[in-house]
């Protein structure tokens, strides 16, 4: 009886803003380890996932959704997405299949010429009749992927035909990481994504795109984790919202952050929150550096 053959491999997974690449990758791989909001560009920086299964480890790629550039932040998210497409084994392609326009069809179009396996994912189809499903498949059926798999990653429609076709895409090749390990992300990381994570699903629409985390302090004692970090905003008015009346708003991004950073680390946390005004940070390499956007 011959060994099966163990396959690993990086699978990049790409898209327009707001078409679920985070909430997918964090059903695949059954854990948290990528932020989720209903705001364009939540994802900022590249985030990798693992999903260890039998005979395969499968490590995902979360990247910031294309866009058109209007900062440096925005230039330096397309190059974060660029330089995840170069050195990958499989490429997903994610449509929202509940909303499905012109620059996704192009999108898909461009993805499909690269030099890779990929597959194209129709995602939220908890969103959309059954019966318009078939219809958007046969329109993008001329593309040339592997296959186009309906998903749903708040139902889990789709996710186990996904991750079959996924390992048996993946090259043979050693494992990447250790079995207990979920993503490669340092915790100060996680914690400062938690942080914005809640100031992007509390705020009003105009502040979260101005809105950074910078850590400043992680300390482990022996009964408590005590985390400081700083909420920088691009102006003094937004500043005031993110604090709101007697400090109310702030409390709440600092309970809901707590909370979930307490279940990161696995034991009692002290949250400690300023609010710093950083006018146009997001085009300031210094303020970039510093927020962990670039080198």
């Amino acid at each position: 009886m011959t060994q099966q053959t163990f396959r690993s491999g990086f699978v990049t997974i790409v898209g327009r803003p707001n078409v679920g690449k985070s909430t997918l990758m964090n059903a695949l791989v059954g854990e948290k380890i990528a932020i989720v909001s209903n705001r364009p560009q939540t994802t900022r920086n590249r985030v990798t996932g693992i999903l260890n299964t039998e005979g395969c480890q499968i490590v995902f790629v979360d990247t910031p959704g294309m866009h058109t550039p209007r900062s440096k932040l925005g230039e330096l998210m397309m190059q974060t997405v660029q330089e995840s497409l170069s050195g990958m084994d499989v490429l997903l392609v994610l449509l929202d299949a509940s909303h499905v326009a012109g620059p996704d069809i192009r999108l898909a179009e461009e993805m499909s010429e690269k030099k890779v396996r990929k597959f194209l994912l129709l995602t939220k189809t908890d969103l959309i009749e059954p019966k318009n499903l078939l219809p958007l498949i046969d329109r993008l059926s001329p593309f040339p992927y592997e296959e186009i798999i309906p998903v749903s990653a708040k139902t889990g429609d789709g996710l186990e035909t996904l991750k079959r076709s996924l390992a048996a895409s993946l090259p043979a090749g050693p494992k990447y990481f250790p079995d207990d390990m979920i993503t490669d992300q340092p915790e100060r990381v996680l914690c400062c994504e938690i942080i914005r994570e809640k100031a992007l699903r509390n705020l009003r629409d105009e502040v979260p795109h101005g809105i950074g985390v910078e850590m400043l302090s992680f300390t482990a004692g022996e009964n408590l984790i005590t985390v400081s970090a700083t909420i920088y905003c691009e102006r003094a008015s937004h500043k005031g919202i993110i604090i709101g009346k007697n400090g109310a708003m702030l409390k709440i991004i600092g309970s809901e952050a707590r909370k979930d950073i307490e279940e990161l680390l696995g034991g009692h946390v002290n949250l400690q929150l300023w609010v710093k005004v950083r006018p146009d940070w997001r085009n300031n390499l210094s303020d970039l550096k510093n927020l962990g956007y670039t080198e």
